[in-house]
């Protein structure tokens, strides 16, 4: 990998639910630039990587680090919270994330959702925050949806709304939490299309995903996590092509299409 500058850095990170110890020291780099793909079968601790990455969720050891910034914690263990509430939102709304189920608001046409959080959390002003969603839209290929409601349009628009959204906050990273597995394999592939552009004009981009596919066409580095662990990384062609543990084998023996 280029060794440009880590947006998003991760340095031993625990993090547990009770007793259920879910990451277990996971350390973690993407780049200006970079995709990286988080791969691992249920329960590995994909999602909540990306969760504590973006703050949604508290971690009880490690550091997490924007652009080479330590978040601030203060108490310890499970009562460990951010300690700083602006920094957190000025984390957060530059790593804007994509959910696998779409979180569209149904009372808002399309445009108004991809508006909202540049109006109401960062205080854009209004008219220039509208140009700027309808590029958007028309850059995920809806364009012509702006003013219709989440309900009538089909999930694979959903989620480019939903990609568009996130776009509109113009962040430093896109955060891809299963952006595909709600879909159906056709509309899949309007979402795919999307995020291959994305990576092709050098967005840096951590993205979970169950497409093998997907990861190897768009990563610049893959991260196979098992039970909280990360078992090996590296380059999409050599995991995929020359896995190194019996575990990576097994994994992707198991998801290799029929």
């Amino acid at each position: 990998m280029t060794q440009t500058a880590p947006v998003i850095e991760i340095r031993e990170l625990h993090k547990s639910y009770g007793a259920l110890e879910v990451l277990k020291g996971v350390d973690l780099i993407a780049r200006q630039g970079e995709v990286v793909s988080l791969i691992g079968s249920s329960g590995s601790g994909k999602s909540t990587l990306l969760r504590c990455a973006n703050l949604l969720e508290d971690s009880q050891q490690g550091e997490v680090l924007f652009k080479g910034e330590a978040v601030h914690w203060k108490g310890e263990g499970m009562a460990r919270r951010p300690g700083d509430a602006k920094q957190v939102l000025r984390i957060r709304t530059n790593l804007s994330m994509v959910f696998q189920q779409f979180n569209l608001w149904s009372h808002m046409t399309i445009l108004q959702n991809v508006m909202e959080a540049p109006v109401t959390v960062l205080g854009r002003d209004r008219a220039e925050v509208e140009e700027r969603a309808r590029h958007y839209l028309d850059k995920v290929g809806i364009a012509d949806k702006a003013d219709a409601w989440p309900a009538q349009l089909s999930g694979g628009q959903q989620q480019r709304a939903a990609i568009a959204r996130a776009l509109c906050m113009e962040p430093e990273a896109l955060l891809f939490d299963e952006p595909t597995s709600a879909l159906d394999p056709e509309l899949e592939q309007e979402v795919v299309k999307v995020i291959k552009d994305l990576a092709s004009e050098g967005r840096t981009m951590l993205l979970v995903t169950h497409d093998m596919r997907l990861a190897a066409d768009v990563s610049d580095g893959v991260v196979f996590l098992h039970q909280g662990r990360i078992i090996e990384e590296g380059p999409p062609d050599q995991l995929f092509g020359n896995p190194q543990t019996e575990r990576l084998r097994g994994f992707l023996s198991a998801t290799a299409p029929g």
